[in-house]
């Protein structure tokens, strides 16, 4: 399971992302909460981890701002006070689950358990943007009514942007999506798979989903519906 720890203190940061490690998790730790929101979009994350009190901005600000751009993506808060008013607050705000500083870490490997399978289980098997269907089981993609006949690139690719609807993703970030490496000497294969798969998505139809942002990458929008 891919989780992003969002945590200020440095000592239960670091034993939370060690632990969390050493019992087959890949473990991202900020202390920063902007810090957070950004590497919760930049990549695909099954479960947050975030404190309430966070030095830069509060949690429930952060947890606002995941559920805007990510309204499936699971949510555990963490917090120091144990009033039942703090915790409904957190509850209510988003937050798919609560735990009360001091905890066993064997309960938080529990609850992280359970969001996983409550994923599973919710996860869209469809993601629809205007008129773009995604089947993910199948891997079928239709605009409209017409199949697209995509190679596993193509679709990798549109599948990221599709879950970024309409934020820009950069080609740093494509590039470590795509083939786990960094973005320097690749730049010109992601614009040739971009405009591959622009053409291939703007066939008989007249409105171009996939915007170039100049000067910072690519983004999605329904049926080119682009907010700038």
């Amino acid at each position: 399971m891919k989780i992003l720890l969002i945590e200020d203190d440095p000592v239960l940061g670091s034993a939370l992302q060690k632990g969390l490690t050493e019992s087959g998790h890949d473990c991202e730790w900020t202390p920063s909460g902007a810090s957070g929101v950004k590497l919760a979009n930049e990549s695909l994350v099954d479960v947050v981890i975030l404190d309430l009190l966070l030095p830069d901005l509060p949690g429930l600000e952060v947890l606002k701002r995941l559920r805007a751009s990510q309204p499936h993506l699971a949510v555990l808060m963490l917090t120091a006070s144990g009033s039942i008013e703090e915790r409904v607050l957190g509850l209510n705000s988003g937050a798919d689950d609560y735990m009360v500083k001091p905890f066993a870490f064997a309960e938080l490997i529990a609850r992280l358990a359970a969001l996983g399978r409550r994923k599973t289980a919710v996860s869209p098997s469809q993601i629809e943007a205007g008129s773009l269907t995604i089947d993910l089981s199948s891997r079928v993609v239709k605009r409209g009514d017409r199949e697209l006949d995509l190679t596993p690139t193509e679709y990798k690719l549109l599948e990221y942007l599709i879950r970024n609807l309409g934020q820009v993703v950069t080609r740093r970030m494509l590039c470590e999506h795509l083939w786990d490496s960094d973005w320097e000497g690749v730049t010109n294969v992601i614009e040739v798979h971009i405009n591959r798969l622009r053409n291939k998505l703007n066939k008989g139809c007249g409105n171009d989903m996939i915007q170039t942002i100049r000067g910072r990458g690519y983004a999605l929008y329904p049926d080119s519906t682009n907010p700038d």
